[in-house]
């Protein structure tokens, strides 16, 4: 696709003022087109009086690509500016990417309506924008990369309740370890669509590990890989503040599943007040710290409280959840089913038990003992081949979870 000027001014002027949007827009509406700010007489310009009260956090230049720190962003407002644009975009058409202008009309809605919207998105999926971004109502889930047996399971049950709800939506994270990586492929295995926001340029994957999961996302019909970093950039720690910024914005409610005290998934929450999103979090125990910021997020009425699945769906005004067979919520629970029939026959003790355990995590052999009425020698047999198969895990108090395959 070829490019207009007015594209390439504006992810020239992402890269210089990616961290100060707001700065950016204020030059724009006090210049006319972002073409026009590339003449080279802002050299010397001072900064919008209403532009300064978004200075960035301390230690951070106004710049993200070229200039040292210390040095004026708008030295480079300058036509050469525009010639590493027009070369960043043929490498992008080149490796089969899109960027996006805010001011393109498939660029998202909901983003472009926050105060300070990234100038430019870098896309990479197999649909359009408007496919990716403007079909669905989109739900943000987030969450420690550290998550426990409990996050896990809940993550995949809120996941599938979406999956299960009148209107589906696309979901929404940042493509990392734990919370993040579960809701995507959750999503992508119970139909719904995802995104995935990312802290780097949009030809690298980070986490690595991930490079699977994220070429599944992008080969997915209506799924998608976005940032609004140029390409090359490495995921260096200040640079998930933005990804943050963009899952909030893009999202019509966040649900934070697990989150520490301090971490992403509270700055996710911010943005996502500042934003007027709807913020959910699922409360844990007192004394986990893999819940201390979800209890902290409802004490400070940062967030409403996830009691139920088929609540929180109509919370987020997508209609009713409707539950499966036996009480289950989408494709992981049934494909559970399926396979300790399949195994084992519907009759037998690892059946009877890893129902029980799909229903009680945490039960030890006695309480399974007693939940499905066998013998406990049978319940002994039927844990140790539901372990041998993957299907469930014990810990050292032998107490008893389905796997992260069947979470």
């Amino acid at each position: 696709m070829s490019y207009t000027d007015e594209q390439v001014a504006l992810c020239a002027l992402n890269n210089i003022l990616g961290y100060q949007p707001k700065l950016a827009l204020s030059l724009i509406e006090e210049f006319g087109n972002p073409i026009d700010l590339f003449d080279g007489s802002l050299a010397s310009y001072d900064i919008p009086t209403k532009a300064r009260c978004s200075a960035p956090a301390e230690g951070v230049s106004l710049a993200q690509g070229h200039t040292s720190p210390g040095t004026s962003p708008f030295a480079q407002l300058v036509p050469a500016t525009l010639i590493w644009a027009r070369k960043e975009l043929a490498k992008v058409e080149e490796k089969g990417f899109r960027f996006i202008g805010l001011n393109d009309e498939d660029y998202p809605e909901a983003l472009r309506e926050c105060e300070d919207p990234p100038l430019g998105l870098y896309l990479n999926g197999s649909s359009s924008p408007t496919e990716i971004f403007g079909l669905r109502p989109m739900v943000g889930i987030v969450g420690t990369r550290d998550i426990s047996p409990y996050g896990r399971e809940w993550c995949r049950k809120i996941v599938e309740a979406l999956a299960a709800a009148a209107v589906q939506p696309c979901i929404v994270s940042g493509l990392a370890f734990g919370a993040d990586g579960i809701a995507h492929r959750t999503a992508l295995d119970c139909g719904l669509t995802t995104v995935g926001v990312m802290a780097t340029g949009i030809d690298s994957i980070y986490p690595w590990r991930h490079t699977d999961l994220a070429m599944d996302i992008v080969r997915t019909p209506g799924c998608g890989l976005v940032t609004d970093y140029p390409m090359g950039t490495a995921p260096v720690a200040l640079n998930f503040l933005r990804r943050n910024r963009i899952i909030a914005g893009l999202v019509r409610g966040v649900i934070v599943v697990e989150s520490k005290s301090k971490g992403g998934s509270l700055m996710t929450a911010r943005y996502a007040v500042e934003y007027s999103r709807d913020v959910y979090a699922l409360p844990g125990r007192a004394d986990d710290l893999r819940s201390a910021g979800c209890n902290s997020l409802i004490a400070h009425n940062m967030a409403q409280l996830i009691t139920s699945p088929e609540e929180l769906v109509g919370q987020l005004g997508l209609g009713a959840a409707v539950r499966g067979a036996g009480g289950s919520w989408g494709k992981g629970a049934r494909s559970l089913e399926r396979v300790l029939e399949k195994e084992f026959g519907p009759e037998s003790a690892p059946y009877k038990v890893g129902l029980a355990v799909r229903d009680h995590r945490g039960a030890t052999a006695d309480d399974l003992a007693a939940l499905t009425g066998l013998p406990i020698a049978a319940v002994l047999e039927g844990i140790g081949l539901l372990e041998v198969h993957g299907i469930i895990t014990t810990d050292l108090l032998r107490r008893c979870a389905l796997s992260q395959a069947y979470a």
